[in-house]
């Protein structure tokens, strides 16, 4: 895990998938230790982070967690320990090919080095170790295995024998490329006649355009997330949604019975399966929310909590016994804390100061 991607599994959805390790949750809290230590995140927040990524189960968990944080000199030295993702070679056999006992062992191996090094728990060991044995196809075998790390020096995947005929094939084409790359070289290299043509026209330097992302938890930032929501579900119903300054954290209820839960870094991104949703949960409806007067509030939030040098870490927004509400949680690094709760038009309902 480099400090250049921020302890990031990388940018492929499917190296997101691969179970984490437990030197992957470490490293990825080391990361977050040096990011509270610089200030880019407050208490709250941290605490929130650090326990998210000891019980995280995948890397694309772990980097959702860390890919807003700047590379630190102190976390330079967290670099990859040697494991691999499972690759597919564009000569491999058909998922369909039936595996020989050798295949069934490799597996069963990868799996043994899964519980090893904490990407599996033992009950999933025991589970996957057993679908191993009763596998048929060397497809099955890989949907067993796919989402692993696997060790450097972990067996190849088998790979159909090249013929002899393929062999001279692949020869001949070899020294037919050499023979058209020095041709082309020796008629490029030939000195040419410039073309005519108009002059060439300085159009300047363009500057980049730099597109600001606003704080999710200014006026802003909250209008603006409330816009991109209802332009990717169709409405503005969600029944818990907690806004940080660079990221957000929301259920919704796609029908009556059923919850999901996204994370949202820029766009959205499902987190878990649909899970059982009591049909009774109160919902809020986003368009209610007064953006400005919450923020207004959420400025005084730090002197009405009584926190000293404190910042605001999070907006909770949700539905209660009294109607929807707005939580507002502040906190500083001496992991003094506290909040206010308001309507969604920003009248404060109660105040938890801290000492209070």
């Amino acid at each position: 895990m480099s400090s250049k991607s921020s302890g990031s599994a990388g940018d492929s959805p499917a190296t997101g998938r691969m179970r984490a390790r437990d030197i992957d949750r470490v490293n990825a809290r080391t990361l977050l230790d040096a990011a509270f230590e610089e200030g880019e995140l407050a208490v709250e927040e941290y605490h929130q982070r650090s326990e998210r990524a000891q019980s995280a189960q995948t890397l694309g968990e772990l980097q959702r967690l860390t890919a807003d944080l700047q590379p630190s000199a102190k976390t330079a030295d967290l670099t990859p320990t040697g494991l691999r993702p499972r690759r597919r070679g564009a000569g491999g056999y058909p998922s369909g090919t039936r595996a020989r006992d050798t295949d069934r062992q490799a597996a069963c191996t990868l799996l043994d080095a899964g519980l090893a090094d904490g990407q599996l728990s033992t009950a999933d060991h025991r589970t996957l170790t057993e679908l191993a044995g009763e596998a048929r196809t060397l497809g099955e075998l890989a949907q067993l295995t796919d989402d692993l790390q696997r060790p450097a020096d972990a067996r190849p995947d088998p790979v159909p024998p090249t013929s002899r005929r393929e062999n001279w094939l692949a020869a001949g084409v070899a020294a037919l490329s050499i023979a058209v790359a020095v041709g082309t070289f020796v008629a490029v290299a030939r000195p040419a006649t410039p073309p005519a043509g108009p002059p060439a026209v300085d159009l300047g330097i363009i500057q980049p355009l730099v597109l600001p992302r606003p704080k999710l938890t200014e006026a802003e930032g909250i209008s603006y997330f409330r816009d991109v929501y209802r332009a990717k579900f169709g409405d503005a119903l969600v029944d818990e949604l907690d806004l940080y300054p660079g990221y957000a954290v929301v259920t919704r209820a796609p029908q009556p019975n059923r919850k999901v839960h996204y994370n949202y870094f820029g766009g959205f991104e499902q987190t878990d399966q649909p899970q059982t949703r009591d049909p009774k949960t109160p919902s809020v409806d986003l368009t209610a929310l007064n953006p400005t007067a919450v923020a207004a509030l959420a400025a005084q939030a730090p002197a009405l909590t009584k926190v000293e040098q404190g910042a605001v870490n999070y907006l909770d927004i949700g539905g209660s016994g009294a109607g929807p509400v707005v939580r507002i949680y502040v906190g500083n690094q001496a992991n003094e804390s506290g909040f206010v709760e308001a309507t969604l038009d920003g009248r404060i309902t109660r105040t938890v100061a801290f000492g209070g």
